[in-house]
């Protein structure tokens, strides 16, 4: 059963969509999961509906939400600042806390690429989160821009159009807009896989706020709660390094999983290996069933 939501994040209505088991029964209250999107993506993406799918069969309610700025949430189209989304997640917390088919104890996230950042961020600055999985996230904003635009050529183009953002703001008062593909490279050969809807374009700001959050001042805070990372063993757009960092930085119990037979988009790939490993994971930290 499907249920499309909304609730308020700093006076902004945020859309949601709720997946409930078909096994729901009428008083239950289950687990769940906040289905947090990537980079100018929506709730609506391939991956997040697959997301939900899965783990609604595994008896998880589930929760996927259009951050403010994207999708059919309100806010100013395409202006994706870190930590409004993390006040989104927080929310959304609030809300799914609410709903009489939850337990508001075990309420879980899971993010893909910047979501994810934004799963590691929230899960260790907010004690709610029961549990978080990072699919292809981050740690340091910098550090993977400097992965995402190799050699010294790349590194003064991406850090000038920073500083001319900065420069046009001050002097017009309004965002310097950049193409998506200046701010995070992805090759051709993967763009179809990217949520129909996409946002292309963004004010500077955004690129300035991602350079700067760093997930990494927060992962170790959400031990003892369990953490699941995962990633592409050679992903074509955040380096790999990303996902080892925050494991290297996290406390127990966490898992890094490297997966060397897919790429950035890893939950569109619907990989059996990957669902094998959430899977397992799941029963032995966050199971459906409350032992």
């Amino acid at each position: 059963m499907q249920e499309k939501v909304s609730f308020q994040s700093d006076g902004l209505k945020i859309a949601g969509l709720i997946d409930l088991p078909e096994n729901y029964q009428a008083g239950e209250r289950r687990p769940a999961f906040i289905v947090l999107h990537g980079f100018g993506g929506n709730k609506d993406g391939h991956g997040q509906a697959v997301v939900a799918k899965q783990f609604s069969q595994w008896g998880y309610v589930t929760l996927r939400i259009d951050f403010r700025g994207c999708g059919e949430s309100e806010g100013e189209h395409g202006r994706i600042i870190c930590f409004d989304q993390v006040a989104d997640t927080r929310n959304a917390l609030s809300f799914l806390a609410t709903r009489h088919e939850v337990d508001p104890e075990r309420i879980a996230l899971v993010g893909s690429s910047f979501g994810a950042a934004v799963a590691v961020f929230t899960g260790g600055a907010d004690r709610r989160v029961a549990a978080v999985i990072s699919c292809g996230g981050w740690g340091d904003g910098e550090r993977k821009f400097r992965g995402q635009h190799p050699g010294a050529e790349k590194w003064a183009k991406f850090t000038a159009m920073l500083e001319e953002g900065k420069r046009h703001r001050e002097r017009t008062g309004k965002s310097l807009m950049v193409p998506r593909y200046d701010i995070v490279p992805i090759p051709e050969k993967l763009r179809n896989r990217m949520s129909s809807g996409s946002i292309m374009e963004f004010p500077a700001e955004t690129a300035q706020s991602m350079n700067d959050f760093r997930a990494d001042d927060q992962v170790g805070n959400i031990s003892p709660r369990p953490l699941l990372l995962l990633h592409s063993a050679n992903d074509s757009v955040t380096p790999t390094h990303e996902s080892i960092e925050m494991f290297k930085k996290a406390g127990q119990p966490a898992e890094l999983h490297l997966l060397s037979d897919v790429d950035h988009f890893t939950f569109n790939e619907e990989n059996p290996r990957l669902t094998n490993i959430v899977r397992e994971w799941l029963e032995k930290y966050f199971p459906a069933q409350a032992n």
